[in-house]
């Protein structure tokens, strides 16, 4: 609304700049870029983050087998852990040394982490593997697929929408800076004589 009351404004005024113009269509363009391209840009995105993030859903189901397993013993888990994705999941879960018969019938031992608050021998519990056995991380969900991709969309369109903005406030700052050098110049002719009689002033 302001860049149209800005082209109203400077229709027809005597003391209109060529640069007020400008920068009031500018304001203007900036305004519909942001209102329709920039939400054009994230549902692009969004859309395209959801294709690729449901085909990964799609492979992971594929790939990824849940198993049962049984608990052999638990496991003392190291006070330093520099991942801190595996210390948030060691934080909900317990660290068990495991046995489970993989999707290829081959029986597998290892350490891994269950979702069991006192494990104990014998204690069953789900485990995601490949298709060989080894343990993998539970699959992407569809759910979790989505809020990604709508989270993708929204950051494109807050950045489509920065950038248009950064570039408008970036080139009105330059057509200042050019209308204060020609203040400037012209100032630095008129300024010597200003106000003296006889100058014309």
């Amino acid at each position: 609304m302001r860049a149209v009351r800005g082209l109203w404004r400077w229709r027809g005024n005597p003391l209109r700049r060529t640069t007020d113009l400008v920068e009031a269509w500018l304001a203007l363009v900036a305004l519909v870029l942001i209102l329709v391209v920039a939400p054009l840009v994230g549902a692009a995105v969004g859309a395209a983050t959801q294709d690729a993030l449901q085909h990964a859903v799609r492979e992971q189901r594929h790939a990824r087998h849940e198993v049962v397993a049984t608990v052999v013993r638990r496991l003392d888990h190291s006070p330093l852990d520099p991942d801190p994705e595996t210390a948030t999941a060691r934080d909900a879960h317990s660290h068990v040394l495991a046995s489970w018969t993989g999707p290829d019938g081959t029986v597998r031992h290892g350490a891994v982490l269950a979702d069991l608050e006192q494990p104990r021998h014998g204690d069953r519990f789900t485990l995601w593997t490949d298709a060989r056995g080894h343990p993998v991380d539970r699959p992407l969900d569809t759910v979790t697929a989505t809020t990604h991709a709508v989270l993708a969309g929204f950051g494109s369109a807050v950045a489509a929408a920065g950038l248009v903005e950064g570039g408008r406030r970036l080139l009105v700052w330059r057509m200042v800076r050019r209308r204060y050098a020609r203040l400037d110049r012209a100032w630095e002719k008129a300024g010597p004589d200003w106000g003296r009689t006889g100058t014309g002033a």
